[in-house]
């Protein structure tokens, strides 16, 4: 192995672990908001609000670190960052009223900034027909979510859930370290160009950029929103303990991040349009049969009343949750190959802008669910506006992009 590929497999791994890690932070409150909402006694709005608002920040954030990304180079700035977030994960134990654990969960969502400072990164290291696969494996990194149900359970049922914080400020001080000694400063080549500040700014008025802000607030914001919400939704609807419920969102997390690299591959191969109208179809089905409540019906017959009743029972939710996180983790791929074959000088700026988005969707979407449910005490609500807001992404798709369907 030559020193250029032995470093760009270096740079991709030490990367992924990074915002492995960096994800599990994010979606910290997945979990660890189920034990805060009954000690604080929140209704489901403002538990919404509290899983939102590391999203909130770690979404602001993207477009000026996708800046920084491009002028001053992704490892030192997703070093510094994590640095950073350090200190924000350790005093999320000591606080104890509701606007205590809204101010440090913005600080601590930072770290969700993560992506569009890495993703250009590991770009940079690898030529263009291998790019969707490169961006696809350091996106995987969303199966930190997944991570974080399977370790802050653990930790909460050994000892309390002020343990999860501890444990998580030391790991990701740990891994930014680790990734510090396993990464280098990007090629050469691919530091040639020094973008001015306006023409990074003028990229966010360009309407391509706009067309793939949209598709990504779907597919990522979709997969952090669903992400947040489902142990919620499992201890509510089904009635499971936090443990169990935990390993159950997991199966839509899990491969929600991991199949990302595939989503990868299927776009090299295929072409980043033909991927998301199929990825955005798939997830029309699923969220059409996700979105209808548990049905009582008393049909009237000639031989009197027929009780029926009409619901997805766990087991059949669990499978279409999970073909759903499948088709997010390609589609979250196929967009971004978008970009890297649109603007390879440019893609830190690009992917800050749609990052934002994404992640401003998987802000909104949470606090739109608790809304829902205290509105209409209908728990699939949720899935009843994942549903409109595929309908609304297809018509957009047929519309906008319809130039690229036979590339």
């Amino acid at each position: 192995m030559d020193s250029g590929v032995r470093k760009s497999v270096t740079v991709l791994t030490s990367s992924t672990i990074a915002f492995v890690t960096c994800f599990m932070i994010w979606m910290v409150f997945a979990v660890l908001g189920i034990p805060i909402k009954e000690q604080l006694h929140l209704n489901e709005t403002e538990f919404g609000l509290l899983t939102a608002m590391p999203v909130l920040s770690g979404s602001l954030i993207r477009v000026p670190l996708g800046i920084w990304a491009d002028r001053f180079g992704g490892r030192i700035v997703f070093f510094l960052l994590m640095l950073v977030c350090v200190p924000a994960v350790w005093l999320l134990e000591y606080a104890h009223t509701y606007s205590q654990f809204l101010w440090i969960a913005l600080w601590l969502g930072l770290v969700g900034g993560s992506f569009s400072v890495g993703t250009p990164y590991v770009a940079k290291w690898f030529r263009k027909e291998r790019q969707g696969m490169a961006m696809g494996i350091f996106g995987a990194g969303n199966a930190g979510a997944a991570l974080n149900k399977f370790l802050a359970p653990a930790l909460m049922a050994a000892y309390s859930w002020q343990a999860v914080p501890r444990v998580y400020a030391v790991v990701l001080l740990v891994i930014a370290v680790l990734f510090w000694f396993f990464s280098y400063p990007e090629p050469k080549a691919a530091n040639v160009k020094q973008p001015s500040l306006k023409a990074q700014l003028l990229l966010m008025k360009n309407p391509q950029v706009l067309k793939y802000s949209q598709l990504y607030s779907v597919v990522f914001g979709g997969y952090v929103g669903i992400s947040l919400w489902m142990v919620s939704y499992y201890v509510n609807e089904y009635q499971f303990a936090l443990k169990q419920a935990a390993l159950l969102a997991a199966c839509f997390s899990l491969p929600g991040g991991v199949l990302r690299a595939f989503g990868g591959w299927l776009s090299d191969k295929y072409g980043a349009y033909k991927v998301t109208w199929a990825v955005m179809w798939v997830c029309w089905v699923a969220f059409f049969l996700l979105s209808y409540p548990q049905t009582q019906m008393s049909i009237r017959t000639v031989s009197g009343h027929l009780d029926m009743h009409i619901g997805l029972n766990a087991i059949v939710f669990t499978v279409l949750l999970f073909v759903v996180g499948v088709a997010l983790a390609i589609g979250k791929a196929s967009v971004f190959k978008f970009i890297s074959d649109e603007f390879p000088e440019d893609m830190g700026t690009v992917s800050g802008v749609v990052g934002l988005a994404g992640g401003l969707g998987g802000f909104l979407l949470p606090i739109m669910f608790g809304v829902l449910v205290d509105w209409t005490g209908i728990r699939s609500s949720s899935f009843m506006l994942m549903f409109g807001t595929v309908c609304i992404s297809l018509i957009w798709m047929h519309f906008s992009l319809k130039s690229q369907k036979h590339q």
